[in-house]
């Protein structure tokens, strides 16, 4: 799975949540590629990345295409599944 689609995924859920602190927080910095009201893709080394926002998301300075910028993250789980042991 392409790790921007992951991302993405994983942070969909996280931001709702963020209010509450933890020490698993995550940076990505780059020059942004696009901004949308649910998304924001940043160029990392390579790779685009993209991270999910809401409305409450907090931005701080003029968010546009081609502004260098460092996004603060979290990832938590959403489902686990475990298989028996053999």
């Amino acid at each position: 799975m392409n790790k921007s689609l992951l991302l993405g995924l994983l942070l969909s859920l996280i931001f709702a949540g963020s209010a509450l602190a933890d020490d698993h927080s995550y940076q990505v910095t780059g020059p942004v590629l696009s901004v949308s009201d649910t998304s924001i893709t940043v160029q990392k080394g390579k790779d685009p990345w993209t991270v999910s926002r809401e409305a409450g998301t907090k931005v701080t300075g003029d968010l546009k295409v081609g502004s260098k910028v460092t996004i603060t993250y979290h990832m938590t789980a959403d489902t686990v599944t475990v298989k028996p042991a053999k």
